[in-house]
């Protein structure tokens, strides 16, 4: 958490309130969420660099500078929020770009599990994180013959699987429970089983839930919000995640929870034997 939809609507966030800034300063409070280069290196080159348009792809807020592309990724807790430059610092503001407006942009992180990395403009597919990334959800590559072909030598949970970011990018646990479900796929299913109506399934659903989760700006559980005082409202549309023991919207039976690879796990067992 956050995940594609959460991360697609901090994107959209911070284009109305940081495009065209220019970075004067940088401070760095927690050396760890700089990834590469240096943390010096980091703070020097990205002075004087002007955002020009921010993107997504997977999980991965991509920052357009006039040089550079600043990779940011969220990670558990990340949030970015635009203060005026004289408001003190709280426990957890650890990456501070300071504008030439006398406003930052302050990366807040309870857990400190957030990365950024500074990718010359040239070498983004080469970055690692980049190149290892899978097929958008929206991809015209995306097809069952593509997932035939990844999971055939796989023995996997389908749970697991769904998760695995080098596949399908973007989708994380909650998601996964609700693409399961809508799909009819018990989440321990071994993908190597799967029928070809359940690959179209999955492809069809993942892109309607995430579709109406971007709509809805994501999900607001625990501490999830893309800006002061901004919640997602998809935990209101959600079928299984999160709903142990309460009846099931479609079948009435009692929803349960598993762990699968470690993820607890929430699904029908009447809509998904």
């Amino acid at each position: 958490m956050p995940e594609l939809p959460e991360v697609e609507t901090v994107k959209e966030t911070l284009k109305r309130k940081v495009l065209n800034k220019t970075i004067t300063e940088v401070t760095v409070l927690y050396e760890g969420i700089i990834e590469s280069p240096s943390v010096l290196d980091f703070a020097n080159k990205i002075q004087g660099q002007t955002i020009k348009d921010i993107t997504r792809l997977g999980k991965w807020l991509i920052f357009h500078l006039d040089d550079y592309f600043l990779l940011s990724h969220l990670r558990m807790e990340g949030k970015y929020f635009l203060k005026n430059t004289n408001e003190d610092y709280t426990k957890h503001e650890h990456v501070i770009f300071k504008f030439s407006d006398n406003t930052d942009l302050r990366y807040q992180d309870t857990r400190k599990f957030g990365k950024m990395l500074l990718v010359d403009k040239d070498k983004l597919n080469e970055a690692r994180p980049i190149k290892e990334l899978g097929l958008e959800p929206w991809s015209n590559l995306l097809t069952k013959e593509y997932l035939k072909l990844k999971y055939k030598t796989k023995r996997l949970p389908i749970k697991t699987v769904i998760l695995d970011q080098s596949i399908i990018t973007g989708i994380g646990n909650i998601y996964a429970d609700e693409i399961l479900f809508l799909s009819r796929i018990n989440p321990l299913t071994k993908v190597n089983l799967l029928r070809n109506k359940d690959l179209d399934n999955i492809i069809d659903n993942t892109r309607k839930v995430l579709e109406k989760a971007i709509k809805e700006g994501g999900t607001t559980i625990r501490s999830y919000t893309s800006d002061e005082g901004v919640t997602g409202r998809f935990q209101n549309e959600l079928y299984v995640h999160c709903r142990e023991n309460e009846s099931c919207l479609i079948c009435g039976s009692k929803i349960l929870k598993t762990r699968v690879g470690g993820r607890g796990t929430y699904y029908c067992p009447k809509c998904q034997k």
